[in-house]
């Protein structure tokens, strides 16, 4: 059987992308399943085209606020069960996490908060760190094998973006969100993309004001992670930085069935 290809991508608008065609690779390269970040819209706002593709089952998660956050999730495969969220109001309240149960692995795509608008923010970013991390775990204890991808919004170690020393003290690349992860990976979750490759300059976000992308600028800040338990069935992990259309690229895995 051939492996099961993922695709992640914080795509800054779900209707944006639709009028740019920018989802045409998606439409060719046909993965098994695709999740998608910050969304901006409530499922009655997303074009009929996108609600149902083909043979695909699809899946919403919105804000409560109008043309904020909201995740995605279309899959060929139907999942057993789909769930939105954590159970916390405070966090599920931004739509930014949809959790599908299959036979053999859970998948959760998640679009974890910006820390750099305020104080308040960053510490909202960590306690939905903390409050992530406690959800898979249970999932992990209850013998799941996990798949986590999407927008983590924090770059691991510096060999992750372009510039590191000038952002030590930015959000996104401050100390104590990069412990975050390396408690995260201590937990026996593994960085799927750095399994394959131990490059730099592999970038997922650009800045689109400075237009970063043209000169590579980048930030590594999209990630697939998977359980220990699945590290003999991962057959590839990639970044696809040609594909336009949103100030992320798309990133995918693939998993043995």
């Amino acid at each position: 059987m051939k492996p099961i290809k993922m695709m992640s991508w914080n795509v800054n608008g779900i209707r944006a992308i639709h009028k740019k065609k920018a989802l045409d690779w998606f439409f060719k390269d046909k993965p098994e399943i695709l999740c998608l970040q910050e969304t901006k819209a409530q499922p009655e706002q997303v074009p009929d085209q996108l609600r149902q593709i083909g043979s695909y089952h699809s899946y919403f998660c919105s804000a409560e606020k109008k043309g904020y956050s909201g995740v995605a999730i279309y899959s060929k495969i139907k999942p057993n069960k789909v769930s939105k969220g954590f159970g916390i109001n405070k966090f599920d309240s931004e739509g930014r996490t949809l959790i599908a149960e299959y036979d053999n692995f859970t998948l959760l795509n998640i679009y974890f908060p910006n820390g750099k608008a305020r104080k308040e923010r960053l510490k909202y970013k960590l306690d939905f760190y903390d409050a992530c991390l406690k959800h898979v775990e249970k999932l992990k204890k209850a013998g799941q094998n996990i798949v986590i991808c999407g927008d983590v919004n924090t770059a691991h170690k510096e060999t992750d973006l372009a510039r590191p020393k000038p952002n030590e003290k930015t959000s996104g690349f401050l100390p104590i969100e990069r412990a975050w992860i390396d408690k995260f990976l201590e937990h026996g979750y593994i960085d799927t993309f750095r399994m394959f490759n131990d490059q730099p300059d592999q970038y997922t976000w650009w800045d689109m004001i400075t237009r970063a992308r043209e000169r590579n600028v980048g930030w590594r800040i999209d990630y697939f992670y998977v359980s220990e338990s699945l590290r003999e069935r991962l057959k590839s992990a990639f970044i696809r930085p040609e594909i336009m259309g949103s100030d992320h690229c798309p990133i995918g895995i693939e998993l043995a069935p």
